[in-house]
């Protein structure tokens, strides 16, 4: 069984998931041993709801605990899940460098720009002008843009999708055939404190894409600047090469 017994907590309605069952519907087509990771937010649940060992780690430590399995198990298949606010707040020092060692396992990060499990405070890709109980005149500093950065740090696969369950089927079976770090932000609206206000109706499919391009790479991830509602949102993958692998240079 690939799911537990465990009965979701999530609210209704939650993107969770269908990142959930988008990471369900591809572990039953794999046949190797898989492990997880997570960190700790509302994303840090699915540890309870997947059937496979891991653990579920510290706030903004999951690359480390993910590098450590691969280190230990080098044919282990690693995924490691993280909030935007686990991901680009406390373990972004993690992340940086998980892109230049170039770790062979796949990073989904959860994206809703809201620390939802704490009830709205904003992360690092939360746009200016969001107001909360800890900002109640509104977020004044612009966002980071999370694909630019692994762009920017050397990442050998940078992709984006949105909380669908086919893509996030998709896309683990593509970031799995990839030898080295895999990132996939996971657009995923928080219904509660950050909710989808147009969001999916401007995704779009990348097509046609050289993807060994960086600088058209780079061009895409700026279509989509975290900060307001304008402007089309790229999904798929963005950059993709061939690097040496960390636990081969070990």
């Amino acid at each position: 069984m690939i799911r537990t017994k465990t009965k979701p907590t999530w609210c209704p309605g939650c993107f969770n998931f269908q990142i959930l069952a988008g990471v369900e519907q591809y572990l039953k087509r794999q046949k190797e041993q898989h492990a997880i990771v997570t960190g700790i937010g509302c994303h840090a649940k699915m540890f309870d709801y997947i059937n496979l060992p891991g653990l579920n780690t510290l706030h903004g430590r999951v690359i480390p605990t993910c590098i450590g399995m691969k280190i230990a198990d080098p044919k282990l298949n690693v995924i490691g899940f993280s909030g935007d606010g686990d991901a680009y707040a406390e373990g972004i020092s993690h992340l940086i460098h998980a892109a230049r060692y170039n770790s062979n396992f796949t990073y989904l990060v959860h994206d809703n720009q809201v620390f939802a499990l704490t009830v709205s405070q904003p992360t690092p890709t939360t746009e200016p002008g969001f107001i909360d109980k800890t900002t109640p005149f509104g977020v004044k500093t612009p966002p980071i843009n999370p694909i630019k950065l692994m762009l920017s740090a050397g990442c050998s696969f940078v992709a984006r999708v949105y909380a669908d369950v086919k893509q996030i089927s998709n896309i683990l079976e593509k970031a799995k055939k990839h030898k080295g770090f895999s990132f996939i932000e996971v657009i995923q609206p928080c219904i509660i404190f950050h909710p989808d206000i147009g969001v999916k109706e401007r995704t779009y499919m990348i097509k046609n894409h050289d993807t060994s391009n960086l600088s058209a790479a780079m061009k895409l991830a700026e279509e989509f600047n975290y900060t307001d509602g304008k402007g089309k949102i790229p999904l798929g993958i963005f950059y993709q090469i061939k690097k040496p692998v960390f636990e081969e240079l070990l």
